[in-house]
């Protein structure tokens, strides 16, 4: 599809391929954006083996998001990716453009163009290092969800706290000392600020109830699902986000909002988590939740546009070793 941004050729095509992971599409979508590219969507479903040989092993042959035409520039992120790129690049006889997000596992040569944050090892003439990855709460979004807000949060009286909490994931579980620890938090920050809870679909029921009840006796809202996501109209709209650090997207793109970012770490934090949370400590932009409102001001931090210039530069140098050896 087109690109609508100068970032990017017109014309240009594009497709993102995951496994569907939300985690995964998010980051993907992001960059898309920033590179302002209508790309298609391809979800992949490798079998086994395949599927098990992923990072190293060839794209299943029986996959059928894999099918020409195939696009100018490809975005891809997930380890089962990971073989469908470079099918990808090897099916287009290399006139695929090809960009990964986070480290494939495989070595600098897995695409044309790889992003990993800071923490990360790999270093090469190829990758891009910033501390935070691309994301789609972008400027013009939050702009637009503030000049129109939201009519089940504009009510509610400031200082607003948005409560972004997740929950169990395959690196561990979200342990009920935690889950107290976290509500105990929240009921001293509703003695400062109207909060504007959404938890995820890895929410412990208990905890999710706790935070529905919290949210009823202090006035504050909780979204139990229905009616429009409120996720980026909260991020919009509040003067402090709270957020758990099961996720490193959910914190990456609150650090976007411009506004104090608290974090409450549950005890089974993910290791490879550690560094970037660490990272924005020290950068100001993210502080330890203690159940109290950050008074220091806050920039946004969002290396998303950055990063889409890296490609774009990098995606034209592309185009044009192409034409000039078309041309010979």
């Amino acid at each position: 599809m087109a690109s609508l941004s100068p970032l990017l050729p017109a014309g240009t095509t594009a497709w993102l391929i995951t496994d569907g992971k939300a985690g995964d599409l998010a980051p993907c979508r992001g960059l898309a954006e920033a590179l302002g590219v209508m790309a298609e969507e391809r979800v992949i479903a490798p079998r086994p083996p395949f599927s098990w040989l992923a990072p190293r092993g060839p794209a299943d042959p029986r996959e059928r998001a894999l099918t020409a035409p195939w696009p100018d520039l490809a975005i891809a992120t997930g380890r089962r990716a990971v073989p469908a790129l470079r099918a990808v690049k090897s099916r287009s006889g290399a006139r695929t453009f090809t960009v990964f997000l986070r480290d494939p596992r495989i070595g600098a040569r897995a695409a044309d163009l790889i992003w990993v944050p800071s923490h990360d090892r790999l270093r090469a003439p190829n990758v891009v290092v910033t501390e935070t990855g691309p994301h789609p709460v972008s400027p013009t979004r939050l702009a637009a969800a503030r000049a129109d807000p939201d009519p089940r949060l504009a009510g509610l009286p400031s200082p607003r706290a948005a409560v972004l909490v997740g929950g169990d994931s395959r690196h561990g579980r979200f342990p009920e000392e935690d889950a107290r620890a976290l509500l105990a938090g929240l009921e001293r920050l509703a003695g400062e600020a109207s909060l504007m809870i959404t938890a995820s679909r890895r929410t412990p029921d208990r905890l999710r109830a706790g935070l529905a009840d919290l949210a009823r006796g202090r006035g504050g809202f909780f979204w139990d699902g229905s009616g429009a996501n409120p996720y980026l109209a909260m991020l919009a709209l509040a003067d402090t986000i709270v957020a758990t650090a099961d996720s490193a997207n959910m914190v990456t793109e609150a650090c976007a909002a411009g506004v104090p970012v608290l974090l409450f770490e549950p005890r089974n934090l993910y290791a490879r988590h550690r560094p970037l949370f660490e990272a924005l400590k020290r950068h100001g932009t993210v502080h330890v939740f203690d159940g109290r409102v950050e008074s220091l001001p806050s920039k946004p931090l969002d290396m998303t546009l950055a990063i889409a210039q890296a490609v774009a530069n990098a995606y034209i140098g592309h185009r044009d070793a192409l034409a000039r050896r078309t041309a010979r």
